[in-house]
């Protein structure tokens, strides 16, 4: 997410591009992930619903950041199947709600809208750290966002230690055992295996890293 005084319309935009782009480049490595401990869907579903997704944003160019997220959240839960829909469409629709009627987007507003997408996914998949979701990728990353705004920290320093937390959440995803979804059928089977849900939050926390706009 590009920034200068404040996260624009167009930064959010360009984020939701970045990221699709970014989830269509590990689609199979994804999938191949989730085919070790779930439905092995995880990958091929997520490029689709970013897919659909990318189309819709000339739709609201012209809106407000939260208008973004908002049709985000509306075409993944619409499109993707299986898990990954409604809790990245409930992570998106949450944080669209904790911004909304905002033009622009200071340091407290994203984080803000991060730490709602955190309740949403916690509340939508009943998980929390240790599970073995995508949570023991977000829930560090959080803190760490609001660690280094509570430090005084700019947007690109908050988002690039959010980043760099969420992929370590994503690394200690693989000796726990998982105790929700698809992955908590197979017990003991699933330790060993990195979780795909932390995997794509890593990448979407690399997303939303910004560089200065200078």
């Amino acid at each position: 997410m590009s920034v200068g005084v404040a996260v624009t319309t167009a930064d959010v935009v360009g984020f939701v591009e970045r990221y699709a782009a970014v989830v269509a480049e590990h689609r199979q490595r994804l999938t191949k992930l989730d085919a070790a401990i779930g439905d092995g869907d995880h990958g091929e579903n997520l490029d689709r619903g970013f897919r659909a997704t990318v189309p819709k944003l000339a739709e609201v160019a012209d809106g407000t950041p939260a208008d973004v997220l908002k049709t985000v959240a509306t075409t993944l839960i619409a499109k993707v199947g299986g898990a990954a829909g409604p809790l990245y469409g409930t992570a998106f629709l949450r944080a669209g709600s904790a911004v909304a009627g905002r033009v622009e987007l200071d340091e407290t507003a994203v984080v803000a809208a991060l730490d709602a997408a955190l309740e949403g996914l916690k509340a939508r998949g009943k998980a929390d750290v240790g599970d073995k979701t995508m949570i023991d990728a977000w829930t560090p990353a959080v803190a760490a966002a609001h660690a280094a705004l509570d430090g005084g920290k700019d947007l690109p320093a908050i988002l690039a230690g959010a980043a760099a937390a969420a992929e370590t959440g994503r690394d200690e995803t693989i000796p726990l055992v998982a105790r929700k979804g698809r992955a908590s059928y197979l017990g003991e089977r699933s330790a060993g295996h990195v979780d795909p849900g932390a995997t794509s939050s890593a990448l979407l926390f690399g997303a939303l890293r910004c560089e200065d706009k200078g």
